[in-house]
């Protein structure tokens, strides 16, 4: 199924260079994409972020998360906190039992420390493929990426077509916003978060792959920690182009 919604490269660079706001890129996408477009969730302080300002815009907007089966307990806790608070429908994505159960037969529970191979191999199955099939059902998808998070994402730009996902729009309302901004947005706006934000965790995965980060290190540092290098990633935001 390929996406109704086919943007060119020349509408995305009119639009990065006529929309320069969090507000009116999702004021954009609320008039022109849904209810064809939706927000993937970690529920990390990005998404908290992202999802308020969507709702204040569009109380229809559609969100959609990623249950690979090892979440933190915290990241259910705040699923449903956010479900009630907004009084909102998150769509769960879950693996293909199939391929779960033949990777760990095969490599083992905790396949993902052994190599960086099979890590991300653990990533695909419970994270991109699931991802895959949702976005092809969609025209465009709005994430919580910033420039600042990774070296991966410093030449990101607030919309960009997505070549891995079929040339899909992908939106990234807040590319430009600091890690004190998102904070300072939480806490004046008394926002919902997940509470390991406050243990030392700037950036939430799944349980086994994610540990709290220690006083001057990068808000990356506790993703993949064991792991040499900083290009680390699971996936879902590599472009091929």
């Amino acid at each position: 199924m390929k996406n109704v919604k086919q943007f060119t490269q020349e509408q995305v660079d009119e639009l990065n260079s006529k929309i320069n706001t969090t507000e009116e890129a999702l004021q954009w996408v609320s008039d022109n994409l849904h209810p064809k477009v939706a927000k993937a969730s970690s529920f990390g302080a990005e998404d908290a972020v992202v999802m308020d300002i969507m709702l204040k815009i569009n109380p229809k907007f559609r969100f959609f998360t990623l249950d690979t089966g090892r979440l933190p307990q915290e990241t259910y806790d705040i699923i449903d906190i956010v479900s009630k608070k907004y009084n909102i429908s998150i769509e769960v994505l879950f693996p293909d039992t199939k391929e779960v159960e033949d990777m760990v037969r095969e490599k083992g529970m905790n396949l993902f420390y052994e190599s960086i191979e099979n890590r991300k191999l653990c990533c695909e199955i419970r994270k991109v493929h699931p991802m895959n099939k949702m976005l092809k059902t969609l025209d465009g998808w709005i994430t919580g990426l910033r420039r600042e998070q990774t070296k991966n994402r410093e030449n990101v730009t607030m919309f960009q077509l997505d070549h891995g996902h079929g040339g899909i729009l992908k939106i990234n309302p807040i590319i430009n916003w600091t890690w004190e901004q998102i904070q300072e947005y939480i806490k004046k706006n008394d926002l919902p978060y997940n509470s390991l934000l406050d243990k030392g965790y700037p950036s939430i995965g799944c349980e086994p792959c994610t540990r709290a980060v220690k006083p001057g290190e990068d808000i990356r540092a506790g993703r993949w920690w064991w792991e040499q290098g900083g290009n680390k990633e699971c996936g879902l935001h590599i472009d091929p182009e």
